[in-house]
């Protein structure tokens, strides 16, 4: 993720695979053109990198220039054209090739053929190394197509956001989402996991997203999902991680103007993991931090026993079976750890002290994402 003046830009396009169209535009028109020495015509500022890694490759002989935008600023820059510098060399009885960075609503190729229209070209073919189906409207033929892509805003490559961007080696797309914090929060048994989600919740206006929770709403309240969960655990059998992951998805929605999201209680899994970062990623976002509360086994036995005393839960009340959940919660969590610490995403935090100390390490970790 990147930040250009305000906005957030996330990966979209590698160098590799911009290279590889490239190549596939130079193989496509160097075979058409044949023995002709064509005349590339750039769009300046944009193209300038499309135009100069184009004729590095092209195998033959050629020639090339450059035409200038007037005004191209701002998001919606396609549609703020004025007009363009044109040319100063006698085309006549020339094969011209234009190579454009990108074509969206087609107003700059229709400034292009209103400047050729008069120079007498022999003929005039028009390439472009990205183009937006969904947002051209013209009706001119586009003859070379390098990658076609979603009506984004994109930067990199030649293209920029106010005049940032254009260094960027890869393409960048645009995060139309607001930007969000997303924890995954750990912690064994008795480490006070509950309480410290509910002042983060609170510090931070995230929406708390427990999967118990969730599974318990969509039971009791007979939704699709919940009753498809049902079939599977009345089986005895695991409610598969398609299930869980459509619960979640259906509770994000609801809070789609959330700053962000604590998940308490899943992933569980390297494949529930990657399946929550592919949910976030349609959401353009993704899981900031996994944040472990880390206590001593003792420590926690002691907090679950005396907590037992007045809980009423019979598994508080047992050291043997304490001790195995916090066992098990170990077994579960050094999966994760090893998944997000590969991500640079994984943050222990000692969960003994006060409640308040405790949520001050927490916040110092969450403020530094």
């Amino acid at each position: 993720m990147i930040k250009l003046h305000d906005k957030y830009f996330k990966p979209f396009i590698s160098a590799e695979e911009i290279d590889a169209a490239i190549t596939r535009l130079v193989n496509q028109i160097s075979n058409d053109l044949g023995d002709e020495t064509p005349v590339f015509v750039g769009i300046l500022n944009g193209s300038f990198m499309v135009v100069s890694d184009f004729v590095k490759k092209y195998p033959k002989p050629c020639e090339v220039t450059f035409i200038k935008l007037a005004s191209y600023e701002g998001v919606k820059s396609s549609e703020d054209i004025q007009r363009l510098i044109g040319l100063t060399q006698d085309l006549s009885g020339r094969t011209v090739v234009v190579l454009e960075d990108i074509i969206d609503s087609g107003n700059t190729l229709a400034e292009v053929h209103r400047i050729f229209k008069n120079e007498n070209v022999k003929s005039l073919k028009i390439a472009t190394l990205f183009y937006k189906p969904e947002a051209y409207k013209k009706d001119f033929k586009l003859h070379y197509v390098g990658i076609e892509i979603p009506n984004k805003f994109i930067v990199g490559y030649g293209l920029d956001y106010d005049g940032l961007g254009r260094d960027i080696p890869e393409i960048y797309q645009i995060k139309e989402t607001q930007h969000m914090t997303n924890l995954v929060l750990f912690g064994p048994p008795g480490a006070g996991k509950g309480t410290q989600a509910e002042f983060l919740k609170e510090k931070y206006n995230l929406v708390h997203i427990s999967t118990g929770d969730v599974f318990r709403f969509n039971i009791k309240n007979e939704t699709a999902l919940g009753m498809l969960a049902k079939s599977y655990m009345d089986k005895g059998e695991l409610v598969p991680d398609q299930v869980t992951i459509d619960m979640l998805e259906a509770e994000v929605e609801k809070n789609a103007d959330a700053n962000g999201f604590i998940f308490d209680g899943f992933p569980r899994t390297d494949a529930q993991a990657e399946a929550l970062d592919k949910l976030m990623d349609t959401k353009d976002s993704q899981i900031n931090a996994m944040v472990a509360l880390e206590v001593d086994d003792e420590v926690l036995v002691k907090r679950l026993l005396k907590r037992g005393e007045t809980s009423g839960r019979a598994d508080d009340a047992d050291e043997s079976i304490i001790r195995n959940r916090i066992t098990e919660y170990y077994n579960k969590t050094a999966i994760l750890k090893d998944y997000y610490s590969a991500q640079h995403k994984y943050f222990g935090v000692d969960g003994v002290g006060s409640i308040e100390d405790i949520t001050v390490r927490l916040s110092g970790v969450i403020d530094k994402l």
